[in-house]
């Protein structure tokens, strides 16, 4: 109960999944991760099955929590989880730059693809485009944006008949929608008439994927702009009404980063863990079980990038992991992009 009070301290959601064999005294292995633990549960499994001898404690928690806590376990001398998860790019590169991450040599370290392999320290884990989300009913008569000109023309003229019924991230309250931001700014010179369009159109803004496919599934919203793909993907697997647009200008492709942080308790633990997920055991588990594009190539089939690269080429663009991605952490440069958004949508 003292923790709850303690400065800084954010309670995680647990699940305890006991070793396969039995043995109430296996080793346990903790996993620090974003991504929500029901959502995990295939890959626990599948690791399980493949590890029957290992107990696994995981632990659902924001990214920035995730980022602290490793941080503040370590600096205090004590120990920390075997293996973090998260879609925070940029925090994650952090530990790893700062020396928060041991070097992991792994059997698919190698054939890894350059931008996903952080000096065998940090490992992007799967390949998540940012897209266009549309209500289908409502371009039954009209062709759907598929580029930011497009989207623009769109808006401009619809009008009133739109106005209200877009969306987007809050950058102030989301990371990835942050994330997604700051390559738009890097790779779309002209993004900012994008951002006036959407201000104009009077522009819905959450922090979360889920309360914007709801209000497009529904129709309340007719696009949602740089939305997370593999949510979108989810979504419109179980409502027809929810279509999904690749932009054709330039896609942006972020994703997860796994890592054995320096002060794991049980680093091997760790180590098998992420080669696991790099496996192609673990990496088609992730494609077909928990819906969210593979990074491996060595597989194939939907909802890799492999297959997504061989359709669509030089038009996606992956974040790649690397120190850059911590430009945006200096507070002035990312005060001042989100300050120069909030001026251009009060200004429409």
């Amino acid at each position: 109960m003292l923790l709850a009070f303690w400065p800084g301290f954010a309670l995680a959601d647990q699940a305890f999944y006991p070793a396969k064999s039995g043995n109430a005294d296996a080793p346990v292995l903790t996993v620090y991760s974003s991504l929500d633990e029901p959502l995990a549960q295939p890959m626990i499994r599948g690791f399980q099955e493949a590890n029957p001898d290992i107990a696994v404690k995981y632990e659902d928690m924001l990214t920035g929590d995730i980022y602290d806590r490793i941080v503040r376990e370590t600096d205090a001398g004590g120990k920390t989880a075997d293996f973090a998860f998260s879609s925070a790019m940029d925090l994650q590169v952090k530990l790893s730059n700062d020396g928060y991450a041991q070097v992991s040599n792994l059997p698919m370290s190698a054939a890894w693809p350059k931008w996903a392999n952080w000096r065998n320290t940090a490992y992007a884990l799967t390949f998540e485009p940012a897209v266009f989300v549309y209500h289908k009913p409502s371009f039954a008569h009209e062709p759907v944006p598929s580029s930011r000109a497009e989207f623009v023309d769109y808006l401009k003229r619809k009008g009133n008949a739109v106005y209200g019924r877009i969306s987007t991230y809050d950058i102030e309250r989301s990371g990835v929608g942050f994330l997604f931001m700051a390559r738009d700014q890097e790779q779309f010179g002209d993004i900012w008439s994008v951002i006036g369009a959407m201000g104009a159109a009077g522009v819905k803004l959450y922090s979360t994927s889920s309360a914007i496919l709801e209000r497009v599934a529904d129709g309340r919203f007719v696009l949602g702009y740089n939305i997370l793909g593999s949510y979108a993907a989810d979504w419109a697997s179980r409502d027809p009404d929810v279509g999904i647009v690749l932009p054709k200008d330039y896609t942006v492709v972020m994703s997860r980063i796994g890592l054995v942080p320096q002060a794991a308790a049980e680093p091997e633990l760790g180590r098998r863990y992420l080669a696991f997920f790099m496996s192609k055991e673990g990496q088609t588990i992730m494609a077909r079980e928990l819906q969210i594009p593979a990074v491996s190539p060595e597989v194939a089939g939907e909802n890799t990038a492999n297959t997504l690269q061989e359709l669509l080429g030089a038009q996606l663009r992956p974040v790649p992991v690397s120190p850059g991605l911590m430009v945006y952490l200096d507070q002035v440069k990312r005060a001042r992009l989100i300050a120069h958004w909030n001026e251009v949508l009060r200004a429409q």
